[in-house]
C-alpha cells in the first residue's frame, strides 16, 4: 500500500492543521499510511521584519510546494490565508477544507475591547489589513509588529510594552487558547484575510490516487466562498502584500460576499458587497473586483505599494 507524505510548517498550529487532515483522511481511508515532514519556510526564518517589507507572497508555503514538485512530499497542509492566489505550474488544490469562524479576535486583560483600550494602545499585529481597519476605528492605536508562532505571540504581549493582540479565531481555538479572547471583533469593523478560518490541501495535479483521496475531505460550502474571496484578491493585489479583507458567505443558491482595500491609516478606505450565485464563485470574487477598481480601489492600492516600494 502507498505511503502519503504530509508537509507541513513545523509551527504548532501548522502540525495540528496536518494532524487534523491526516485523521480526517484516515476517518475516510481506514488503514492508510500517512507520515508527517515538517519543513521550514522562509517565513518562518525571519522574524525581525514585518510581512509586508519582506515583498514575498510565497512566505509560508514556496518550500512545501517546492517538496511536493521533487515528490518528496504528496500534499502540502496550508493556511488558507497564507497561499498565494497563483499556484506553481503543476500544482492545483485538491481540497478547501470546512471553514472554522474567520473573524479575529482581541487578547488582552481581562474585561478589555477595543472601545475601552487605554488611550495611545499599543496593539500588536503584523497584519496591513489589520493595522489599516484597526486605525480607522480609532486612530490613537499604536500599531507594534509582532511575527513569530501563537505561543511566541502571547508571550511578548506578557513581556512586552503591549496592551493587546490581534489574532485569527480559528489558531486560537485549534490550540486550546479561547480562554484568553476578550472580544471577536464585529465584521463591520475588521473583515478577515481571504482564506481565514480554513485549511487547503495542495497536491500535484496530476497525482490523480491522491485527488482521488482528497475528494471526501473538500467542503463544498467553504470552497465556494473562499473560492470567491480568492478571484477577488487575485483581481486586485498585483504582487505584494496589501491591506484587503473580504468575507464570503453562502447561504442556499447565494453567496454573499464584503470586501474592503484601505490605506494604511485606514483614513481612506472603500467597502462593498455583491450578491451572486454559488455555481460561478470566481465570478462573483471579478464583479465585486471590477466594482471596487472603478470605484477608486486602485489608486488607495497604488498608494500602499509605492509606500512598501512594492510595484506588484
Amino acid at each position: 500500500m502507498r505511503e502519503y507524505n504530509i508537509g507541513t510548517r513545523e509551527s504548532k498550529l501548522a502540525m495540528w492543521q496536518a494532524n487534523w487532515v491526516a485523521e480526517r483522511l484516515r476517518e475516510l481511508s481506514p488503514g492508510i499510511k500517512i507520515n508527517l515532514v515538517g519543513i521550514k519556510t522562509k517565513g518562518d526564518k525571519i522574524l525581525d521584519t514585518a510581512l509586508a517589507k519582506i515583498g514575498d507572497k510565497g512566505l509560508f508555503t514556496r518550500e512545501l510546494e517546492h517538496s511536493l514538485l521533487s515528490e518528496q512530499i504528496d500534499l502540502a497542509v496550508h493556511s488558507m490565508k497564507d497561499l498565494p492566489t497563483a499556484l506553481p505550474e503543476g500544482l492545483i488544490l485538491g481540497a478547501i477544507c470546512e471553514r472554522e469562524c474567520p473573524a479575529d479576535v482581541l487578547i488582552a486583560p481581562q474585561g478589555c475591547n477595543l472601545g475601552n483600550l487605554p488611550v495611545n494602545a499599543n496593539i500588536g499585529t503584523s497584519s496591513l489589513r489589520r493595522i489599516a481597519q484597526l486605525k480607522k476605528y480609532r486612530s490613537d492605536f499604536n500599531m507594534v509588529n509582532v511575527r513569530g508562532n501563537l505561543d511566541t505571540r502571547l508571550r511578548k504581549l506578557n513581556e512586552e510594552n503591549i496592551d493587546a493582540l490581534i489574532l485569527a479565531y480559528a489558531g486560537i481555538s485549534r490550540l486550546g487558547y479561547s480562554d484568553r479572547i476578550c472580544q471577536q471583533i464585529p465584521y463591520e469593523i475588521c473583515l478577515p484575510a481571504v482564506g481565514q478560518g480554513s485549511v487547503g490541501v495542495e497536491v500535484r495535479a496530476d497525482d490523480h490516487g491522491v485527488i482521488q483521496l482528497l475528494k471526501g475531505l473538500n467542503h463544498s460550502m467553504s470552497s465556494r466562498a473562499i473560492r470567491a474571496e480568492r478571484a477577488l484578491l487575485k483581481a486586485l493585489e498585483g504582487g505584494c502584500q496589501v491591506p484587503i479583507g473580504a468575507l464570503a458567505r453562502v447561504s442556499g443558491q447565494e453567496i454573499s460576499m464584503e470586501a474592503m482595500v484601505s490605506s494604511m491609516d485606514g483614513q481612506t478606505m472603500l467597502r462593498v458587497s455583491m450578491v451572486g450565485d454559488t455555481i460561478e464563485p470566481e465570478r462573483l470574487g471579478n464583479r465585486l473586483a471590477n466594482r471596487m477598481l472603478k470605484l477608486g480601489a486602485a489608486e488607495i492600492l497604488k498608494k500602499v505599494r509605492q509606500e512598501f516600494d512594492c510595484n506588484g
